[in-house]
């Protein structure tokens, strides 16, 4: 059986991620053995467990895999989706970044320390932010200070501080910054009223001025500066507030209240989720992917069957209501995030591998395309050929809605710009998707022009 290794997974000497018949296994190395047995012991594992906040795992028999230099191997529950923080909205980022300072306070509570801070080891998983990587935890050793301090304020507080206080659209920084947004950086784009915050101006701006006044001296700083646990807890607690009073606001957009303020909408909407939900009972996908999917209105439809669903949009307001919907209701199914089409998340880091493409996280069953096509062909002159083929790439099945040119909405995205689209027409729309796909239903939305088809990748046949 061929086993293929995590390609994130390199950086750690403790152990590795590794697959083996598609299900995901972490071998753990003999250097990590004394962390791990007293991991176990404390009751820190079951403690995390238990409150949901570290996710599970299944220790593998011995006699599973042929003998290696591993100590242990261990197989975790299955993360439907690995989403990444430049995908995440802003509560997102913030519930992550508290569940990170809630489980080091745990995790110091059993004399254990987490020995980093990377917002890549939390995961969503059944709408809840949770640590995925088990060999996070050390021993606790009094006076040490938290080595993932700074690792922490440049993944986590810095990037929040940023979409908080200047511009929500800087936290795609990090997909530029992969090891985190470097402090002096992220003080010099802060407005200066931000020098009035205690918080703000120690771990942000102090910080970064201690980095520069000891980046020579280092290795001298880092072996005799001594922090205390209660200090440590202080230092918790201070982290804690200052993100507990960050807030982002969905700004008025042209899309937020779309189903709610657009006068076109309740003459079909009805129809339209009465047709996808017909769909979707055809089909039974366990998986699907909303692209364009506004604030999750036919996300849910698919999510409350119990289908693992991704809500994307590439409007930072709808993702978050969005998000603070399923937060609020407690839905397990439903992960919105934050892509743009036009520029989706590529693969990152080393050799381009660490953190894969959104391509690279497919292909799912079912693909949502409602009211989309006609922003990809005319907002942004992607042919009809090129939309195809990229559906056929990443899905098994396709529900797609064609909005016509006399509809209202093409009309608005015209209105502004020259038709240089003689090809954006039923027919050939139909022409290049069946290139691809096979049409079973089409219908009309409602008394609209609009026509919501669904269709089956012939090369999964």
């Amino acid at each position: 059986m061929i086993t293929k290794t995590e390609n994130s997974s390199f950086r750690d000497p403790s152990g590795f991620i590794f697959y083996q018949g598609g299900i995901c296994y972490r071998q753990i190395n003999p250097v990590y053995k004394q962390n791990y047995e007293y991991f176990l012991e404390s009751g820190l594992y079951e403690k995390l467990t238990n409150e949901g906040l570290l996710i599970a795992h299944k220790t593998v028999d011995a006699n599973h895999f042929p003998p290696s230099s591993g100590y242990r191997t261990i197989r975790p529950e299955s993360i439907p989706f690995v989403s990444y923080p430049y995908e995440w909205c802003f509560s997102q980022f913030k519930n992550a970044a508290l569940v990170t300072l809630t489980i080091l306070r745990r995790a110091l509570s059993h004399d254990m320390i987490l020995k980093d801070a990377s917002p890549y080891n939390i995961q969503f998983y059944q709408g809840q932010p949770v640590l995925i990587d088990t060999l996070s935890f050390e021993k606790y050793q009094e006076g040490k200070p938290w080595v993932g301090y700074k690792q922490f304020c440049e993944n986590f507080l810095g990037p929040l501080a940023l979409m908080s206080y200047k511009d929500i659209r800087l936290g795609q920084m990090l997909r530029e910054h992969i090891n985190g947004i470097p402090l002096d950086l992220v003080s010099s784009l802060l407005p200066k009223r931000t020098y009035l915050n205690f918080h703000l101006a120690t771990h942000i701006h102090l910080h970064t001025r201690y980095q520069k006044n000891y980046a020579e001296k280092a290795t001298l700083v880092s072996s005799t500066k001594t922090m205390g646990r209660k200090s440590l807890l202080g230092l918790i607690y201070s982290l804690e507030s200052t993100i507990e009073k960050m807030h982002w606001r969905p700004r008025k957009s042209e899309w937020i209240n779309y189903y709610s303020e657009s006068s076109h909408v309740p003459k079909f909407l009805e129809e339209k989720i009465k047709l996808v939900t017909n769909y979707l009972d055809i089909l039974k996908p366990d998986t699907v992917w909303d692209f364009g999917a506004n604030t999750g209105v036919f996300s849910r439809i698919a999510s409350d069957r119990g289908i693992s669903t991704v809500s994307m949009d590439s409007d930072h307001s709808c993702i978050e209501k969005n998000y603070l919907q399923s937060w609020k209701n407690g839905e397990k199914n439903l992960l919105p995030l934050w892509v743009d089409l036009n520029n989706p998340s590529s693969g990152i880091g080393w050799e381009n591998k660490e953190r894969m493409s959104l391509q690279e996280r497919g292909p799912v069953d079912t693909i949502l395309a409602l009211a989309l096509i006609h922003h990809l062909t005319i907002s942004n002159n992607v042919p009809l050929a090129k939309i195809a083929r990229f559906f056929s790439n990443n899905c098994q099945s396709l529900i797609i809605e064609f909005v016509p040119k006399p509809d209202s909405m093409v009309q608005k995205l015209l209105a502004s710009r020259k038709d240089i689209f003689p090809d954006y027409t039923q027919s050939v729309f139909e022409k290049e998707f069946q290139a691809f796909f096979k049409i079973i239903r089409s219908k009309q939305v409602g008394d609209s022009n609009r026509t919501l088809y669904l269709m089956k990748n012939e090369s999964h046949a």
